[in-house]
């Protein structure tokens, strides 16, 4: 039996726009990390009130938490391009999770 490429290779990077003290957002990690353990996926983390983070502030500030699911292809987040990203905020299921990464997978962008 061989292993399907999805295990040996992550499809999807999921970027997840959060702020400290946000208790919506360790409520989106928790929902991130059940789906990492059936489904692992890139991950990266961006604290919208950061300096580094500044780029994302008008669009995130009082949205956090927000997820944008790319094609781990895609590279990096750029802020011009948030529109086009397949997003979930506030409040989301790993259900929720799992299909927008089921969207990505069948678009293989």
């Amino acid at each position: 039996m061989f292993p399907t490429v999805r295990l040996l290779q992550h499809a999807c990077q999921i970027t997840l726009f959060t702020r400290a003290n946000c208790s919506l957002c360790t409520k989106a990690k928790e929902t991130l990390s059940s789906v990492w353990d059936v489904r692992p996926f890139e991950y990266k983390e961006i604290d919208v009130m950061k300096p580094e983070g500044k780029c994302w502030r008008d669009l995130y500030e009082f949205d956090t938490p927000v997820i944008h699911i790319n094609s781990s292809k895609k590279g990096e987040e750029v802020p011009e391009l948030a529109s086009k990203a397949k997003k979930l905020m506030h409040r989301f299921s790993p259900e929720e999770v799992k299909a927008k990464m089921d969207d990505v997978e069948s678009q293989g962008v």
